[in-house]
This record gives structure tokens, sequence and C-alpha cells, in this order.
């Protein structure tokens, strides 16, 4: 069975009722809408999340580990150029990459049972409201090659896909003990001589000193909704940039809202994972300590983080992607979904900034000889 067809169930409400086609997700919406007929069918309700919570960190490892963990069944094809993982839409016979570009190699696709997600942000933005997203970020790049201008303007949103990222968000609360040193400012009074006209004058100033004493003691930082993408396809500063989203518009996982769409394969794991959001959360918890050593200047010796009620939800977030190549190198850009955020490589226009340099030299020029005058 393919992605979109997990259950018999959610097979008949993917059909059009009308024609009998497969009915697609309709981003901004709560329905499926057929390409060919218009029909729209409504999401059941049992798909709405009334509490979104995160599942306990220990007990998914293990289930992961005796196998217990629900999956489902996908047709899933890898690219053979960049390694990124996905799910094939029905019916194709042949495609692309969303991540470089390259023809995917479709007789490759392979059924295999994958981990299912626990929620799902459905897509907001629709292909056409993403390109002209898109365009308007492009006209904002000053140095951009005027030719790839001209061609994005005349780009259509055919050449857009739509992918549902995987991403692992933690939950923690924790507990640090620390040892270090508060530095309190004090000043005394020094004297001086400098020499003024010849003659030796003697002065005095404040001269800042700083005294140190042993601190130590334990803070408590609650953290929620740490987000790591679990995609080495959309690089890290880039999935940092598409931040934040709307994670309490989530929908519990439900197979007809990525009907139309793709969703990568994770391929950070949980546990890989948790070490990256450990990371992102150290900044704050060295904050934390500073701010409890209190003074005018800290210094932190040693502490030892403690992340209690451990907590993670492995979610999909939604993108519209899209990679072209400039001079025989690979760009690609990336649009949220749900926010209209955009991020991407650009290339950039030797000529226009040598042009820039060459007219701020001129102006320069031009004032110089004015002034002269």
């Amino acid at each position: 069975m393919s992605f979109e067809e997990q259950t018999s169930a959610t097979v008949n409400s993917l059909k059009c009722e009308n024609c009998g086609a497969i009915l697609h997700y309709a981003p901004g919406t709560n329905s499926l809408r057929c390409e060919y007929c218009g029909t729209m069918n409504v999401i059941a309700d049992e798909a709405a999340v009334t509490a979104i919570h995160p599942v306990d960190y220990e007990d998914f490892i293990l289930a992961q580990q005796q196998h217990t963990e629900p999956t489902q069944q996908a047709v899933v094809v890898k690219c053979v150029s960049c390694g990124a993982a996905t799910t094939l839409l029905p019916n194709v016979t042949a495609d692309a990459c969303p991540f470089c570009a390259s023809p995917l190699v479709i007789d490759t696709a392979q059924t295999t049972a994958i981990l299912q997600p626990h929620y799902v942000l459905p897509f907001v933005i629709n292909d056409q409201t993403a390109l002209q997203y898109f365009r308007k970020w492009m006209d904002k790049l000053w140095f951009a090659p005027s030719d790839l201008v001209k061609k994005v303007k005349n780009s259509s949103s055919q050449q857009l896909k739509g992918v549902y990222i995987p991403h692992w968000s933690y939950d923690t609360d924790t507990h640090t003990a620390y040892t270090g040193q508060r530095g309190e400012y004090y000043y005394v009074t020094e004297s001086y001589t400098t020499e003024v006209n010849g003659k030796t004058e003697h002065h005095t100033r404040q001269v800042r000193k700083t005294a140190w004493y042993d601190a130590s003691g334990a803070v408590n930082n609650n953290f929620r909704d740490v987000l790591v993408s679990a995609s080495p396809s959309l690089p890290l500063k880039m999935a940092k940039i598409l931040e934040p989203w709307h994670l309490d518009q989530l929908k519990a996982y439900d197979g007809r809202y990525l009907s139309g769409f793709r969703a990568e394969l994770y391929q950070t794991n949980a546990e890989q994972a948790l070490g990256i959001a450990k990371k992102r959360i150290d900044p704050d918890i060295r904050d934390t300590i500073c701010d409890d050593i209190g003074g005018d200047e800290q210094q932190i010796e040693e502490y030892q983080v403690q992340y209690n009620n451990l907590g993670l939800k492995y979610i999909l977030l939604p993108v519209w992607i899209s990679a072209y190549r400039y001079n025989n190198k690979l760009y690609h850009f990336v649009v949220n979904a749900a926010t209209g955020e955009v991020t991407g490589d650009r290339p950039y226009s030797w000529m226009k900034i040598v042009g820039l340099i060459l007219a701020i030299i001129l102006g320069f020029a031009v004032i110089y000889l004015m002034s002269q005058a």
C-alpha cells in the first residue's frame, strides 16, 4: 500500500464520491478536494487534537527497540544523488528529487514499514501563494543575477514540490547543579604623573578591580517544543530560519492530510536528535546559572544537567521546496507552508557588485572634485 493508503477506511475517504478520482488535501482547509470535478470532502473531526502532548522518551526508545511502535507501509524512493528518501506519490512514473532536482529512479522504489508520526501540521499556503512569497524574496536580493530574477518571475508553481519534513520535538524540565565564581567590582584610587607643557603633573584616578568569590548552587529550567529537524536534506541553518512554526495548530496524524504531498523519512533518529536538542538549550541553561550566581561577572567552572520528564513528539512540518541550477551550480529555496517564511541559497552577480563599487568610487571622486573647486 502507498503512503496514502494505510487502511481501507482511508482509501475510501480519499476517493471522490462523484468521479472516483483520488482526492488531495486542500491547503488552508480541513478538506480533501477533487482536482477533476472540484468536490470537497471534509476530514472527519477525529483528526482534531484536543490536547497536544509528548510521549515519554524512554518508553518511545524502548518501543522502537522492541519494534512495538506503530508503523505503516509506504512506497519510498531514495535519491542516488543526495540520499534523501521520500514517499512516492501514487501512479507516478517519472519524477525529480525535491531537494536536488536530480531524476529519481522510480524502478528502485520499495514498499517499506516506516514509523508513524504522532502529529502533522497541515499545509496552509498553496503553491501559487508560495511562489508569490518567493518572488518577493528574490526581488529583495539586490545582487542576484538579472537573468535569474527574470527566470524566477517567469516560473510556474509546478516547479514547487510540497514536502512534509520530519522533526523531533522535545520537552524537558532540567535541574542543573553548578560550581563557579562570582565577580564583584570595586574601585581603588591610583596616583599617576603626566607631562603637560613640559611640566610634571600629579593626578589620581579610579581603577576598577574585580573580587572573585566561590559560588555554587542549582537552577531549574523548563523547555517545551525544542525542535530538531530530522532531515539532513534541509540544512540546519535553513531549518532555523523557517522557525517559528504554529505548533499549537498540530493535528493528530491522519494520512489524509498528506494526500497529494510527499513526506521525507527521518534520517536523524530520536537519540541523535536529542543530542542536538541538548546543545540548543545549553545556552539558556548557562544564562540561568549566570543569573543565579549574580554579581557583576560570572565564571562557570562545572555543571551537571539532569533531564527530567523528558518527552518527545515525532511530527511532520510542511514546506514548499524547489531546486534549480544556475551556471551549473545547484541552488534551492524553501517556503514555510504554514507562515510564508522564505529562505534559500542565492547566487551573486559579480557584475552588479563591481558596478556598485565603481559607482561608490565615482561618487567620492565627484564629491572630492566639487570640494576642491
